[in-house]
C-alpha cells in the first residue's frame, strides 16, 4: 500500500496509535488512552506543561483533539504530529510517521533529477524587523522569511505570549503588545516605518483575522485556498486570530489595490470582514509563539 493519509489512517486505527506513540514518549510505562467506543477521555497534554487537558476523539473516520484550557490548540492527528515532530512539509510528514511507526507502507522513489523539470520558482522575500516597543520606528535588520517563521515557532516569544494571553482587560492587553512585543513589516523593507520610507517592496500582503471561533478550520481553508497561496500562516499574539501572508504584485496595481481586492475576495469566499490596517504598506506585524506556524517549502531554503 502506498503511502498517504489514508492509508496511515488505516494502519494505525484512525490515527489514535499516532497519538499513543508520541504521548508514550514523553510519559513512558503509563497508560495514555483509554478507548471507549470512539471517545479517549481525557489524557495529559505535553503540550500544556502535562496537564489532563488533553481531550481526543474518533470523528468520522480520523482521530481528533482538543484542548480544554487552550482554545487554540486542536485539531487532527496530523496536526499533532506536526506540532510534535515540527515539520510542516506534508510529504516529510507523511514519511516520518511512516518510518517512526514501523508502518511499512510503500514509499514511491524519487528520481534524483525529477526537480530539473520543475519550473524555478526562486523568490526571496524581504522584510524589516523592529525592536520592541511599536513607537520604535527604526528596524533593527533586514530578513527573509525563514528568519521571521524561526523565531515564531522558537521559545523566544513563548514567556510574553502567555502572558498576554492571560490579560483580560483590553486596553492593558494593548498597550502590553505595543511595548513588549517586537515586530516585522512583511510587506517591505523601511528606512524608517512608515510608507513614504519604504525602500523596497516585498510582493507580500498580510491579512489579519481577528476574534475566529473557527480558527483551526478557516486555517485550514486558508492552506488549501484555491486562489492564492499561502506564504505563511500563524496564530495571532492574542491567540484568536491569524495572521495569512500571501504573494501580491505590486507592479501591475497598488498595495492598497491589491489589499482591497483580497478582502473583498476574503468577504465574498470565507463571509468574513478583515481587518483594515493591512492597506498600510507599513503596517507592524507582531511576532507571536506559535510553534505550529506554516511556512512555504520555498523560503524554508536557508
Amino acid at each position: 500500500m502506498e503511502i498517504s493519509r489514508e492509508a496511515i489512517l488505516n494502519k494505525t486505527h484512525y490515527g489514535l496509535q499516532i497519538y499513543a506513540y508520541v504521548l508514550r514518549l514523553y510519559y513512558p510505562d503509563t497508560t495514555v488512552l483509554s478507548v471507549k467506543g470512539r471517545d479517549c477521555g481525557i489524557t495529559r497534554n505535553p503540550f500544556n506543561g502535562g496537564k489532563e487537558t488533553l481531550r481526543i476523539h474518533i470523528d468520522g473516520v480520523i482521530a481528533t483533539h482538543r484542548d480544554t484550557e487552550l482554545k487554540t490548540f486542536s485539531g487532527d492527528v496530523f496536526d499533532f504530529a506536526q506540532y510534535h515532530f515540527r515539520i510542516t512539509d506534508e510529504e516529510e510528514l507523511l514519511l516520518k510517521i511512516n518510518q517512526e511507526l514501523h508502518l511499512n507502507l510503500e514509499v514511491k522513489e524519487k528520481d534524483e533529477l525529477d526537480w530539473l523539470n520543475n519550473p524555478d520558482d526562486t523568490w526571496f522575500a524581504y522584510c524589516s524587523f523592529f525592536k520592541a516597543p511599536v513607537r520604535n520606528v527604526f528596524p533593527a535588520e533586514t530578513m527573509r522569511l525563514h528568519q521571521v517563521f524561526a523565531l515564531i515557532t522558537s521559545d523566544k516569544y513563548k514567556r510574553i505570549t502567555e502572558d498576554l494571553r492571560a490579560i483580560t482587560d483590553v486596553k492593558e492587553a494593548r498597550k502590553f503588545k505595543a511595548n513588549r512585543f517586537d515586530y516585522v513589516t512583511f510587506s517591505g523593507t523601511f528606512e524608517k516605518r512608515n510608507d513614504s520610507n519604504l525602500l523596497e517592496h516585498s510582493n507580500l500582503l498580510t491579512i489579519d483575522f481577528d476574534h475566529l471561533d473557527n480558527l483551526q478550520e478557516l486555517k485550514k481553508q486558508l492552506l488549501n485556498d484555491e486562489y492564492f497561496e499561502t506564504e505563511m500562516l500563524f496564530t495571532s499574539p492574542s491567540g484568536d486570530g491569524l495572521k495569512w501572508i500571501i504573494r501580491i504584485d505590486v507592479s501591475e496595481v497598488t498595495h492598497s489595490e491589491y489589499f482591497t481586492a483580497v478582502a473583498n475576495y476574503i468577504k465574498h469566499t470565507y463571509n468574513i470582514e478583515v481587518d483594515q490596517s493591512g492597506k498600510d504598506v507599513s503596517r507592524a506585524c507582531f511576532l507571536p509563539y506559535d510553534p505550529t506556524a506554516f511556512l512555504h517549502k520555498r523560503h524554508q531554503v536557508l
